[in-house]
């Protein structure tokens, strides 16, 4: 009896421990299975995270080099050396080398080549192909015949400036003459030619007071013409205004017609007779544009900007100060 009771106790134990082992194994495959499935869904979500930090590290460098870039293209810009060709009528000179050397020194990287001339030489140049970034003539008529030709940068032109006309002598001559009336009276004038904006202004004056047919054109009368038209004086026909300035100051010629802004430059050696009304010779415009080259792929951006940059500052305020010191007239 006693030997069946402990029997019966061993198999009661072997069931135990046998259920008690199925149960651990269940629960470690149950556990593993989790800790699987958690692995496999940190994995999932940590690869996601790291692209996306690869791709917002990606994006950040290329808005970087694009800011870099835009900066680097902003300091060439900026910093690029430029030379601008401004031609000049003979008239602006004085004024132009004091606005040249203010701009220039506010922008180092700009250089002012100035031509100063009569106009009509300018004009002729110009359609030459000399480089030429601007251009400041004396009269409207050459600026008309660039734009006639498509050789104005459109919306550029501005009729900037007005001057006049008027009859000097030297300081202490004596002369009798007191202007266009008895401009006969002298014994030699100087006097620039038709081509020229004040030798045709003046022969257009002479015309409106009767010395000169009215019939002709202004540009076309010659020299010889206005000498016979005064009784046969002497005339000396210069290249430009400055050329007639000159004469004058220096005592070759008696009298001779500039405009104001020359007389102005010279009136502790000249004296002006007489204020040409703008009734007889008609309004006198400066006007100024930016000239299309004739090969435009040999001009770079960075001059192009350059010019339009000091084609504005020429029409500014500040400029206006320096025009009018030198006795131009404000027609903007």
């Amino acid at each position: 009896m006693k030997k069946l009771i402990a029997l019966l106790m061993a198999l009661c134990m072997v069931f135990a421990l046998t259920a008690c082992g199925s149960t651990t194994e269940d629960t470690s495959e149950t556990a593993d299975d989790g800790t699987a499935a958690e692995t496999e869904e940190d994995a999932e979500e940590t690869a996601e995270t790291e692209e996306a930090d690869t791709a917002e590290a990606e994006d950040a460098d290329v808005a970087d080099e694009a800011s870099d870039s835009e900066e680097e293209t902003e300091d060439v810009s900026s910093d690029a050396e430029v030379t601008l060709n401004v031609f000049i009528a003979a008239s602006l000179n004085n004024a132009f080398e004091e606005l040249k050397a203010n701009y220039e020194a506010e922008h180092p990287n700009v250089t002012i080549t100035l031509n100063a001339a009569s106009s009509g030489t300018l004009l002729t140049q110009i359609q030459e192909g000399y480089d030429c970034d601007i251009f400041f003539s004396a009269s409207t008529k050459e600026i008309d015949q660039l734009e006639e030709e498509g050789r104005i940068v459109d919306g550029t032109r501005t009729d900037l400036l007005k001057n006049e006309v008027v009859v000097i002598t030297w300081q202490g001559s004596g002369t009798t003459v007191t202007g266009l009336d008895n401009l006969s009276d002298a014994s030699s004038i100087a006097l620039a030619d038709g081509s020229v904006p004040v030798g045709r202004y003046t022969r257009t004056a002479l015309q409106a007071t009767g010395v000169l047919d009215s019939d002709l054109t202004a540009a076309d009368i010659t020299t010889a013409e206005v000498s016979e038209a005064l009784g046969g004086v002497e005339i000396n026909e210069c290249a430009n205004v400055s050329a007639v300035l000159q004469a004058v100051a220096e005592g070759s010629n008696e009298v001779g017609t500039v405009y104001y802004s020359d007389a102005y430059s010279e009136i502790d050696r000249i004296e002006i007779l007489e204020h040409v009304s703008t009734d007889l010779t008609g309004d006198i415009i400066y006007p100024v544009a930016q000239i299309v080259p004739l090969d435009e792929s040999a001009v770079s951006e960075e001059q192009t900007a350059a010019a339009e940059e000091f084609l504005a500052y020429i029409q500014s305020d500040e400029a206006m100060e320096v025009f009018t010191t030198y006795m131009f007239l404000d027609n903007r």
